[in-house]
């Protein structure tokens, strides 16, 4: 007569028991959220972030314009060519997520895609974040859509001609704001620096199972009362979302302390500061620029005069 230590048939029973207790944990999650009203996606937590345009190290490609609180909400990224050599460059998702916007905003913003991430922070805590995609020329993530990180999601664009080609990226902590940034305030509350927590945020845990994700949750004007409705790939996870417009002059500002160089006249440096506050534009094009401004008014005066 044999004796087998219970030891052994434990360590193989513990496993499944925690995947049990997780599943279970999962389901209750999803049951308060569905319960609560908050309407959700699964998705897998992000497993890192890299930056969204030149692959991991961002090769071809600096950061024209930086991010400051109460200024400028996000980075202008060009590529190293300057002007429009950028225009058309692929921009990929920065992590794992699910396309909660894809529209053409118009307005100063062109194209746009948001893709919200959830990951596991240094604490374990699960937290949610969305990275946005300004300026583009083309969008192919489509809304509903879980990416991964480095998928292709659309090409760098001018905003309909308004700008010099770049890439106008956010990320943001408050998953409300979507388009309607004048609604929020405008600072580390609701926004993160993008490249910091890229940095700080390259390899992370991620999840065997999927996370759910809330949806709809933007602050949305909408004027048309259209809405998206999310695909049915997920059986019962159904969402619609907002079709999110955005009021005059939203557009992304620069601290009015930025003023046309001097030298230029008093209807350049008017037209620089009404129209030219979101061109990020390489120090070699600058005199390029104010020589079309010039080249543009001194038509238009022309025009006018003989009329």
């Amino acid at each position: 007569m044999f004796f087998t230590s219970p030891e052994p048939i434990l360590n193989r029973r513990l496993p499944l028991l925690g995947n049990l207790l997780l599943f279970a944990a999962f389901c209750f999650f999803s049951a308060g959220a569905a319960q609560a009203g908050e309407k959700t996606r699964a998705c897998r937590l992000a497993d890192g972030f890299d930056y969204p345009v030149g692959g991991a190290s961002y090769a071809g490609y600096y950061k024209a314009r930086g991010f400051w609180p109460n200024g400028h909400l996000g980075e202008d990224w060009n590529g190293t060519g300057g002007g429009n050599t950028d225009l058309g460059d692929p921009v990929y998702a920065i992590g794992r997520g699910v396309v909660v916007l894809s529209q053409d905003i118009k307005q100063g913003w062109g194209h746009v895609t948001i893709v919200r991430h959830a990951y596991r922070d240094e604490q374990g805590t699960v937290r949610i974040i969305d990275s946005l995609y300004g300026h583009l020329d083309k969008r192919f993530a489509k809304l509903g859509e879980t990416v991964d990180r480095g998928d292709k999601i659309g090409t760098i664009g001018t905003a309909h001609g308004r700008y010099l080609a770049h890439l106008h990226f956010e990320i943001r902590k408050n998953i409300s704001i979507g388009m309607n940034r004048s609604k929020f305030r405008k600072d580390f509350t609701n926004y993160h620096d993008p490249t910091s927590f890229i940095k700080s945020h390259r390899k992370l845990q991620t999840s065997i199972r999927p996370y759910p994700i809330p949806v709809e949750t933007f602050s949305a004007y909408v004027p048309t009362g259209q809405k998206f409705t999310f695909p049915d790939s997920d059986a019962d996870q159904r969402v619609s979302v907002p079709l999110v417009a955005v009021a005059p002059s939203t557009s992304p500002a620069t601290p009015s302390s930025e003023a046309a160089p001097s030298g230029s006249s008093a209807r350049v440096a008017e037209v620089v500061k009404t129209h030219g506050d979101t061109t990020p534009v390489a120090p070699t094009d600058t005199d390029t620029l104010f020589r079309k401004l010039r080249e543009r008014l001194e038509k238009e005066a022309d025009s006018s005069a003989r009329n």
